[in-house]
Formats: structure tokens, C-alpha cells, sequence
């Protein structure tokens, strides 16, 4: 059954500041006769370095059982209670409307816009589709806000499924999470059974893919990376099975671009960015990944130790995962709804770049049709 389409798109302009953030700690006995300064720069070295973490202190941001404390070499005690205090600050520019393209009382599916990160992390802690969620809640008089039970890449665009009750978070965690664990084979069919969700994405890759169909089973894991706390996910063999199909859409020999249907079978971090660009074809536009799966970069040991006026690192110098450029668009989505078990097809519209030639053309007369 195809969803209702729905026009009704939400969105608060964001603040110039957001909120700042407070961190929780409590002293456990392994780091009793630690000081403030140790316990923080050893524990979270990855968010500042050792002179940033002297500056937080200096400037009264760190709360130790209920007092400011500016000494660094203070010596801390078991069960202390610690509060930082991260300065409010101005996150990068990012769109705020979310088109809702289908709502009923246990899911709603958003069309993401590029440029908008799902959930918090790195710098982006207000400017997200779930602070957009919870306004809107708050808006309503809700007591509960819908939470995303996938993600999409901040430049990534499209379907972006939500779950409104707590029967449709279980089972729609669990269709992608089942999705994922099947996948392991080398066949392009690993499903043993009819799965319950499948996504399909558009993708403008460079050059041209040869193939009309591509089956991708490059596994995928995680090396270390300048700016990124976690690591950083690219093509390994000593990583987690992941499963993609590519199919050709369009050639353009004089762009030496192609324009591909991509359907993933699992649920990887940038899984399609990394699968395609190992097959030899990065998305096009696209900073970080090159051929191979891995980062365009290749002195990523190095760190830089200045830091920036909040304590913090600077803004990584080399292309992350959350920067945009690229053209990637979740379209595509077919469920079995978590309550009624009827199959739900939810459509994103395409952006103009993403279209093939006979698209672009059926959209340009259904607008001069209603214009």
C-alpha cells in the first residue's frame, strides 16, 4: 500500500547559540588519587588537549561535589561528583523545515535535507532532527517526542523513519537490525526469509560504472582518524559484513558521472560512500572517501594539539564523515507496518540532480500541466 503523501512541513529557526552542555562524572576507586587535571585529560583526551582541559578549569567550568574548582592539581576522592560545563556555542549553518511525508499514531517518515545531522554529536548538538522532533512535540502538547530509529549521513537526503509509540521502536529497530545480521554470504539473495523493511537510495557517482548490476560484499570496519573520537568507518577485510547492489540508472559519458540505484541489505555507517567508492566510483562531490574505501588522506595518524577558543580541538583540517558535497538521497522505502502488518511504500521526491532524463522530463510536464 503507497503512503498517503502528506505537505506539512515542520521547523523552528535555530538560536545564533545553542544551549551548552553539562558532563557527569562520579570518582571511581580506580582513579582515586587522581587530580582534576589528570582525570580529565587522560579520560577525555579525545575531546581537548591537556592545555585545552587547563583552560576549562581556569575558567570555572568544572564543578566538583557542588563547588566550582579552578585548582588543576586538585586531588580528587572516591564517589566526588564532577560537572563540567561545555560553553554554549555557535554550531555550523544547517537547514531547520523537515517535510513529513506519511504520520500515522505509531510511525512518521521525515525527508531529511542534506545538511542536517540526525542525531547530537561533534559540533552539531541543537541544530538536529531530534531537537526539531522535540519542538514540535512541545509545540503539540506531547508528552512523548517520535525518536529516529535509523540514521542517515548529514549530507544524505530522503526517508528518515521515526517511531511515535514504543511497539513501533522495538520492531522497527528490529527489521534493521535483522536486515544487518543476515548478511554474511557472497550472494547477492542472503535473506533466508521475506524481510520486513527495504531501502533504496539514488546516488550520482563518478565515472562510468561498466556494469549495469554490481553486487558489493566488501566488509566494513573502523581505523583511527584525525578528528573523529570513534574512528573512522572505510573498507577492511577484518571488518563487519556489509551487502549492497548498485543498478545503473544513466550514463553521462561528458559529465563521466553515473547515476545508480543503490538497495543495501545491511546497515553500516556510510556504507553505500565506502562500497561505492571501493568498486573504483566515489559519489561524486564526495571529501572524504576515494577509490578503495578508504579516506582521501593519508597521514591520518596525525593529530593537532592547539586548540580552539572553548578548550576544544580545531576543527579538523581533514574532510570528516559529517561534511557534505556529495549527492546521495534515501527514495525509496517498503515496511511492514509494525501494528497492522500491511505493507507501507513511502516515497521521497528526488532532487533534480538526481533524476534521469525521462524523469526530468515527466516532472517538467506536470508542472507546466499545473502551472
Amino acid at each position: 500500500m503507497a503512503a498517503p503523501a502528506t505537505t506539512n512541513p515542520f521547523g523552528l529557526p535555530w538560536p545564533l547559540f545553542n544551549d551548552g552542555l553539562s558532563y557527569h562524572d562520579v570518582v571511581r576507586l580506580s582513579d582515586s588519587g587522581l587530580t582534576l587535571i589528570e582525570f580529565y585529560s587522560t579520560k577525555y583526551k579525545s575531546s581537548a588537549p591537556l592545555q585545552g582541559w587547563l583552560q576549562r578549569i581556569n575558567s570555572e567550568q568544572i564543578i566538583v561535589d557542588g563547588s566550582v574548582v579552578t585548582d588543576p592539581n586538585t586531588l580528587l576522592r572516591v564517589g566526588s561528583k564532577l560537572v563540567y560545563n561545555r560553553l554554549p556555542w555557535k554550531e555550523p549553518d544547517a537547514p531547520y523545515m523537515i517535510e513529513v511525508l506519511y504520520e500515522d499514531d505509531d510511525i512518521i517518515a521525515l525527508n531529511k535535507p542534506s545538511g542536517l545531522q540526525v542525531l547530537p554529536g561533534g559540533l552539531f548538538q541543537q541544530r538536529t532532527v531530534l531537537t526539531q522532533l522535540q519542538w514540535q512535540a512541545n509545540k503539540r502538547n506531547q508528552r512523548r517526542h517520535p525518536v529516529p530509529v535509523h540514521r542517515l549521513g548529514r549530507g544524505t537526503s530522503g526517508i528518515l523513519l521515526c517511531a511515535k509509540s514504543k511497539l513501533a521502536k522495538t520492531c522497527l529497530a528490529s527489521y534493521f537490525a535483522d536486515g544487518t545480521s543476515q548478511v554474511g554470504g557472497k550472494s547477492g539473495d542472503s535473506s533466508k526469509e521475506p524481510r520486513k523493511i527495504a531501502k533504496i537510495y539514488r546516488a550520482l557517482v563518478s565515472g562510468i560504472v561498466d556494469n549495469d548490476k554490481v553486487v558489493i560484499n566488501q566488509p566494513i570496519g573502523v581505523v583511527k582518524y584525525p578528528g573523529v573520537a570513534k574512528g573512522l568507518y572505510v573498507a577492511s577485510q577484518s571488518g563487519k559484513p556489509a551487502l549492497s547492489v548498485a543498478n545503473v540508472l544513466e550514463r553521462d559519458t561528458q559529465r563521466n558521472s553515473t547515476l545508480v540505484q543503490v538497495q543495501i541489505q545491511s546497515g553500516r555507517p556510510h556504507q553505500i560512500r565506502i562500497h561505492l567508492s571501493f568498486i573504483g566510483h566515489p559519489l561524486l562531490g564526495d571529501p572524504l572517501y576515494a577509490v578503495g574505501g578508504q579516506p582521501k588522506c593519508l597521514d591520518c595518524e596525525f593529530v593537532d594539539e592547539s586548540f580552539a577558543e572553548d578548550g576544544g580541538y580545531q576543527r579538523p583540517s581533514k574532510p570528516v564523515p559529517g561534511d557534505c558535497g556529495y549527492h546521495l538521497h534515501a527514495h525509496h522505502l517498503a515496511l511492514t507496518h509494525p501494528r497492522t502488518n500491511e505493507v507501507i511504500e513511502i516515497i521521497a521526491p528526488l532532487p533534480s540532480i538526481l533524476q534521469t532524463a525521462k524523469e526530468a522530463e515527466e516532472v517538467g510536464i506536470t508542472q507546466q500541466g499545473t502551472a
